[in-house]
């Protein structure tokens, strides 16, 4: 199992790592790692490694077997041996980017309170699908509801429950297509606001800003029908 060292601290943009495997796919398994995998519509991490005598460039990070977190290289070449420590180093502006906008796109569920059938973050855009069979009644509203969440600077926290409790509150789950990351025991939850301010609470394993205003300002783009009851709203950064 790889430690997830971007849960515990997701602005860390450097760490040592010590390679515990390698895989058939030309991968590397570090014991703990900054890389995100890929998943729930956010794309995985991409970076570099540098050891003593080498450097390598990640393209990205899965979810391999067992808990492991598999870093692709961007170009096959020699890889470091197992147990050889390495020093990690993130693309941050990209993650950055990715950490804004799947921040943005949990506020967006919030201004469009309907069941949200997909969704993909990017480093400049992103957007969800609704299950939304009517229009947008002003899409001048809604970027303005959007914003004013933003500049409410309201904090992004993080909470623990159970699966049981998850099973007994599935109010929580807002996503029809990605189902909250469970079998592990617990389930973590993204809370944005706090107390009364509280607008936001939901399962998610992404990762975040700490607080809404570091989103930036932030504008719809494309709005397409998907299917008879689908609609897909697309968020851009301004």
């Amino acid at each position: 199992m790889t430690t997830p060292l971007f849960l515990e601290d997701p602005y860390r943009t450097s760490a040592p790592g010590t390679v515990t495997g390698l895989t058939e796919e030309g991968g590397l398994i570090l014991d703990a790692t900054i890389f995100y995998a890929r998943g729930g519509g956010q794309p995985g991490d991409s970076g570099a490694l540098v050891w003593e005598g080498g450097r390598i460039e990640i393209a990205t990070a899965v979810k391999g077997e067992d808990g492991a977190i598999v870093l692709l290289p961007a170009e096959p070449q020699t890889l470091p041996p197992v147990g050889a420590a390495v020093d990690q180093r993130l693309d941050w502006a990209r993650r950055h980017g990715h950490m804004r906008m799947h921040t943005a796109l949990h506020l967006l569920s919030v201004v469009l309170p309907y069941p949200v059938t997909g969704g993909a973050v990017g480093a400049d855009k992103g957007r969800l699908d609704f299950a939304m069979p009517d229009p947008l009644d002003d899409k001048a509203v809604v970027e303005g509801q959007l914003n004013a969440l933003v500049t409410r600077d309201l904090p992004v926290t993080e909470d623990w429950i159970t699966d049981a409790d998850l099973a007994a509150d599935p109010g929580l789950v807002k996503t029809m297509s990605v189902a909250p990351p469970t079998g592990a025991g617990r389930v973590r939850l993204i809370r944005i606001g706090a107390g009364k301010t509280q607008v936001d609470l939901q399962p998610c394993g992404g990762t975040h800003v700490a607080r809404t205003g570091e989103i930036g300002k932030l504008a719809l783009g494309k709005i397409e029908k998907k299917g008879r009851d689908n609609r897909r709203i697309s968020v851009v950064f301004a």
